[in-house]
């Protein structure tokens, strides 16, 4: 890297809508302009807004996370092509590390209702609500949930490369057929394309236009080339192996977290930051056919933050939902019910439910599918690390019941 340090390969500003800056795009699309080239083995620096592009505020109102607009995510930095990278081969990206930006030391978790992108939960809890966390080197802590600070486990929401042609048809294809099939429930279950508020960096009006029209949302993560997989151990020193589908790969980044829960079960339920983070990236020839890679692979790196033994409390759920209505094998609802034996205990401690669920959400959880073979139910556990409260949530500790305040809501 020589006297002048790690390159950075992009810049974004806090001065100009994201909408407006090239770096920038929000669509998955093969025909969205480069923004520059990283050599084979180069190790560079990338900055990346928030996943909204800046339209959450560091406030006690949620009215913004109610009114979002989300036909303008996510915004991602790039894509950048990468020297030598052919379809057919693995793209390793090593994350040497993430951090927020100077300027801008804090970061939102959000609930949504379930008109504007909805949750995990949100047919029990509609309202928008949000907490605003406040970033102390590792640690974070928030007003909206006193009592409560951790380190984060900083990650990206959102690794991948550009799908061909060929893969971009596929998923509107798929994604098609299933908002055709479950045309008749009452929510939304795919994004199709949509040429509202898309940005395609540098475009032209007519590839614009294209990508618009045939753009693949964010919002998913998806089987040939991850994508959004709000993955919360693909911290630094983690290594990432992503399909290569088109030349030069185009590989693009952002959604960056400070902390998340596994799951995430809120729909915005990271803790989401604007941030830089330091990739190194490695073209690793024909490896899409040596390693049968039909989705990508990664390696968790060595950071992550550490609770001793007995220092988690541990929740259960199976698939026999609220109502009492047996499932077969659902880990879905067995994972919510696990959500809620967790916030129903919580809320002994004078917790709302609503500060729970966006703690839930984005403090360092433990999720697992305990067991998915004795028939009717699937077993899944969430386990919370006590040490992040400052007073003990143990069983054998009567609870005492405090004021702890209120997370933001919407106005309406």
């Amino acid at each position: 890297m020589g006297k002048e340090g790690i390159r950075y390969a992009a810049k974004v500003s806090f001065d100009k809508p994201a909408a407006e800056q090239e770096v920038l795009h929000n669509r998955w699309h093969p025909d969205v302009p480069s923004i520059g080239t990283i050599k084979n083995g180069e190790v560079v620096k990338i900055e990346c807004v928030d996943w909204t592009g800046g339209q959450i505020g560091n406030n006690d109102s949620a009215d913004d996370v109610r009114d979002v607009d989300l036909t303008k995510i996510h915004y991602l930095t790039g894509p950048f092509e990468i020297e030598t990278a052919e379809p057919g081969d693995v793209l390793l990206v090593e994350i040497q590390d993430v951090q927020p930006m100077e300027d801008q030391p804090w970061g939102f978790t959000g609930i949504f209702t379930k008109e504007n992108g909805g949750g995990f939960l949100d047919e029990l809890y509609p309202k928008a609500a949000k907490a605003i966390w406040d970033f102390e080197g590792i640690f974070c802590s928030s007003r909206h949930i006193p009592g409560v600070r951790f380190a984060g486990l900083i990650h990206p929401g959102i690794l991948g490369c550009a799908p061909s042609p060929e893969v971009l048809a596929t998923w509107n294809k798929r994604e098609g057929e299933l908002i055709q099939a479950c045309s008749h429930m009452d929510r939304i279950v795919a994004q199709p394309p949509n040429p509202q508020n898309v940005h395609a960096g540098s475009a032209s009006s007519e590839i614009k236009e294209k990508v618009g029209k045939e753009g693949a949302r964010t919002i998913p993560g998806r089987p040939e080339h991850g994508g959004n997989c709000d993955i919360k151990n693909l911290s630094r020193g983690s290594k990432v192996y992503l399909p290569v589908h088109v030349k030069g790969a185009k590989f693009s980044v952002g959604d960056l977290h400070f902390s998340q829960g596994d799951g995430e079960i809120s729909f915005c339920g990271a803790i989401e930051m604007a941030g830089v983070i330091t990739l190194k990236f490695t073209v690793m020839k024909g490896a899409v056919k040596e390693l049968d890679m039909k989705s990508p692979i990664y390696i968790p790196g060595p950071v992550e933050p550490q609770f001793g033994p007995g220092r988690y409390i541990y929740f259960e759920g199976f698939s026999v939902d609220e109502h009492g209505k047996q499932h077969y094998m659902d880990a879905t609802v067995a994972y919510r019910q696990t959500c809620m034996r967790a916030i129903e205990y919580l809320r002994r401690f004078g917790y709302d439910d609503y500060q729970i669920y966006l703690l839930l959400s984005c403090a360092p959880v433990q999720g697992h599918l305990a067991g998915l073979v004795d028939i009717p139910n699937a077993c899944t556990t969430m386990g919370v690390p006590m040490d992040i409260f400052d007073f003990d949530i143990s069983p054998h500790v009567k609870a005492e019941k405090k004021d702890l305040g209120s997370c933001a809501f919407a106005s309406s």
